[in-house]
């Protein structure tokens, strides 16, 4: 239940942004909560996730944006969801910080590198190492804060559980007069 509530934060963080005329930046939960849902949930249920993603992608392209809606345009996108699903269930079903460190810095990057190559092969750079160069500088605002949220939301959600687990084990904090 918990993996479907983060999902629906992921949902959310991508939403209310342009729902209320603010810019996020790419600092969303969709990094982190995909690979925790990846992580909690059986493999099949990881479509649940993409799907919500992919009507999120709908509704914010034509009602947000109010772009033209082709499917071509985010195939790329819908795989590295799903491929993200599939890091968290096998990387992250034994949680260790630096598991949850490899997690979150693969997800990121992956989205910086993909997302970008497939804006550079459309119109709005010259298909050129300048071209590609350019494109990926000006992606990394986005990027940073995608790495930023993807790494704090892991790091909470995969750690939350084990500090609570500790904090329950070694009972509460003593104190000493002096």
């Amino acid at each position: 239940m918990l993996a479907y509530v983060v999902l629906l934060v992921a949902l959310l963080s991508r939403l209310l942004p342009p729902l209320l005329h603010v810019s996020s930046m790419n600092f969303t939960a969709v990094g982190g909560s995909l690979l925790f849902f990846g992580a909690r949930r059986p493999r099949w249920q990881s479509a649940v996730a993409v799907v919500a993603l992919m009507v999120t992608d709908y509704l914010l392209t034509v009602y947000a944006y109010h772009y033209a809606f082709h499917v071509r345009g985010y195939l790329v996108t819908w795989a590295w969801y799903a491929a993200v699903c599939l890091l968290g269930s096998t990387l992250l079903r034994k949680v260790t910080v630096l598991r949850v460190a490899v997690g979150a810095i693969a997800s990121a990057t992956s989205f910086f590198l993909l997302s970008n190559f497939v804006v550079w092969m459309g119109n709005m750079y010259a298909h050129s190492i300048y071209g590609l160069g350019m494109c990926y500088a000006r992606a990394l605002p986005f990027y940073r804060n995608d790495m930023v949220s993807t790494a704090l939301v892991a790091g909470v959600l995969f750690g939350a559980p084990v500090l609570a687990a500790s904090m329950m084990r070694n009972g509460p904090a003593q104190t000493t007069a002096v």
